[in-house]
C-alpha cells in the first residue's frame, strides 16, 4: 500500500462507506495527482483508521470516493507522546510541527515562555495544522497530532497537573540533571506497553522543550512543582527548532526498542 496516495480526513467527511472529499481534496486527487475514475488511494481518518478508498468522477458532480476495504496498519508510538514546545521566533514552529509529527507525537502545545518573542494569531494555527496534515499524510502517520492554541506556560504546567499523564520531562541545560535517554531507560511501565492500534494510548509522555536562552529559573521551578523531572539532551546547546528533535528523537527509538526486544 506504500506506493498509494494518502489523504487525511476528518472523521464527519466519511458515512456509510462514503467519501465526501472537500473542494481542495478533489483539487489536489484530481488535479495535482491527476487520479482518474476508479484510481484507488489511502484514506486516513486521523484517528487511527486506515481504509483502502476508490475515486468515482461523474461529469457535472463533484468528486468523491467509497471505502473498499480497512487497511491493517501499525505506524504509531505505543505510548501517547505530546510536545510542549515554546514559542521560537520567526516561522521556526513550522518545522517543530512538521517533524514533531514525523516523529509519531499524539498532540503539539505550543506555550508562550518569559522569553518568547512570538505571539502568533489565528491564522499562524490554522497552518500548522495543516502542516500537520500534510507531514501525518506523508510520514504514513494513522494520526493527525491535534495542534493546540498557545497559551502561557504557567497554564500548560496548571492542565497537565490535572491530568493522570504518568511521565513528565523538561528538557533543561542544568549539566547535573540526568539525560532523558536514560531516564526513559530506566522507565519500566513503557516496556509493559504492548503496540496496537489504540487512538489514544496510554500512558503518556509529556515533553517540554524551551525557547531561545532556556527556560528561565523560575520556570524550571514551576514544572518541578507540577511533577515534570528535569533531564539533559547532552552537553550541548541546542536551538530551540532542534531540542524538540532530539528529544522526540530519544523517545521514539526508545519505545519502539523496548517493545522490540
Amino acid at each position: 500500500m506504500a506506493q498509494l496516495q494518502r489523504l487525511a480526513l476528518a472523521p464527519k467527511q466519511v458515512h456509510n462507506l462514503q467519501i465526501h472529499l472537500t473542494a481542495e481534496q478533489q483539487h489536489y486527487l484530481c488535479r495535482v495527482l491527476r487520479l482518474r475514475q476508479g484510481d484507488r488511494f489511502i484514506a486516513i481518518d486521523c484517528q487511527g483508521q486506515w481504509w483502502l478508498a476508490r475515486l468515482h468522477l461523474a461529469a457535472g458532480a463533484p468528486a468523491g470516493a467509497e471505502i473498499i476495504e480497512p487497511v491493517p496498519a501499525q505506524t504509531e508510538l505505543p505510548v501517547g507522546v505530546t510536545l510542549i514546545a515554546a514559542l521560537p521566533k520567526g516561522n521556526g514552529f513550522d518545522e517543530v510541527v512538521r517533524q514533531a509529527t514525523e516523529q509519531g507525537v499524539i498532540a503539539i502545545a505550543p506555550v508562550l515562555s518569559e522569553r518568547t518573542l512570538l505571539d502568533p494569531g489565528t491564522q499562524k494555527i490554522e497552518r500548522w495544522r495543516r502542516i500537520a496534515r500534510e507531514a501525518a499524510e506523508q510520514s504514513e502517520r494513522q494520526r493527525v497530532p491535534a495542534i493546540l492554541a498557545p497559551v502561557p506556560f504557567s497554564q500548560a504546567l496548571r492542565e497537565q497537573a490535572a491530568t493522570d499523564v504518568s511521565t513528565l520531562y523538561i528538557c533543561v541545560a542544568r549539566p547535573e540533571s540526568p539525560h532523558l535517554l536514560d531516564c526513559l531507560s530506566e522507565q519500566q511501565s513503557l516496556s509493559q506497553v504492548p503496540p496496537g492500534n489504540d487512538s489514544n494510548p496510554k500512558p503518556n509522555i509529556v515533553i517540554a522543550t524551551g525557547p531561545e536562552g532556556g527556560w528561565t529559573p523560575a520556570e524550571v521551578e514551576r514544572a518541578i512543582a507540577a511533577g515534570f523531572q528535569p533531564v539533559s539532551l547532552g552537553r550541548r546547546i541546542l536551538r530551540a527548532v532542534t531540542a524538540p528533535v532530539v528529544a522526540l528523537s530519544l523517545v521514539a527509538a526508545a519505545l519502539e526498542l523496548k517493545i522490540k526486544n
